[in-house]
């Protein structure tokens, strides 16, 4: 693979997902490309419907450089992994691929900088507990940033398993009001699908809240524009993903 990379000194990246034809990333490393005027640099969706396929993607794509790993995949992509960083090891979530020189893949996690990056600006002193909505792999980034910044959290789920997990049903009126940072984490609010969001009872909503959105497309989901109406303080996951690429674009370039 790194010989036939040298001979036609073709720098191949990508994002790995499923039904991902919306996609940011795209955007902004062909962008990046043209900016820095990198004509052999090429990224590609590369959209697969079961991470099974994966394998037979990397004996197609002989020139892959680097990957960033979203829905549904961030969890499922560590077992085909040949390393994985310290953080992303502790998160259990990866979203970042480098292809070494030696023919190994190591996983990276860079949702974490990207999330707290992008929320640190918002908090205020009352913003001291979160209620996360959701358990995938953006969640498992989320609550590895929350614990950094020294903020208590419970998650919202369908299917608890833990005991820090609660059914979205019996999310009541103390739980809302005494976590004061709510974060989608889900895909609920998607582009075509906008008029979904997470089930919670938004009239306990007040000025007092932050709700943070990991979707960016559209701008003000049905959830931030629920918090919106109540007059919460809303951000949507747009510049967290700009983080996040940046911070890949540093793993592949080190």
């Amino acid at each position: 693979m790194i010989e036939e990379k040298k001979q036609n000194n073709q720098h191949l990246f990508g994002l790995l997902g499923r039904n991902i034809s919306y996609s940011f990333s795209s955007g902004f490393f062909k962008e990046k490309f043209e900016e820095l005027e990198l004509e052999n640099h090429q990224y590609h969706n590369f959209d697969l419907q079961s991470i099974k396929e994966f394998p037979a993607l990397l004996r197609q794509q002989k020139d892959l450089c680097g990957m960033n790993v979203t829905i549904p995949y961030k969890e499922e992509i560590i077992s085909y992994l040949t390393e994985i960083d310290a953080e992303a090891k502790e998160i259990g979530a990866v979203n970042t691929l480098k292809f070494l020189k030696n023919g190994s893949i190591k996983g990276f996690n860079t949702d974490v900088f990207g999330f707290l990056n992008s929320l640190k600006p918002l908090l205020e002193n009352h913003h001291t507990k979160a209620l996360i909505l959701g358990t995938g792999g953006a969640s498992k980034a989320i609550a590895f940033a929350l614990k950094k910044l020294d903020i208590d959290f419970i998650f919202a789920s369908r299917n608890p398993q833990k005991e820090n997990e609660i059914l979205y049903s019996n999310l009541s009126q103390e739980i809302i009001s005494n976590h004061t940072v709510i974060i989608n984490s889900t895909p609920l609010g998607t582009f075509p699908e906008t008029d979904l969001c997470p089930e919670i009872p938004y009239q306990f909503i007040t000025s007092q809240h932050l709700l943070y959105d990991v979707i960016y497309n559209p701008a003000i989901t049905t959830f931030l524009q629920n918090g919106k109406n109540k007059g919460a303080l809303i951000k949507n996951g747009l510049e967290m993903l700009q983080l996040q690429a940046e911070k890949s674009w540093q793993i592949w370039n080190r």
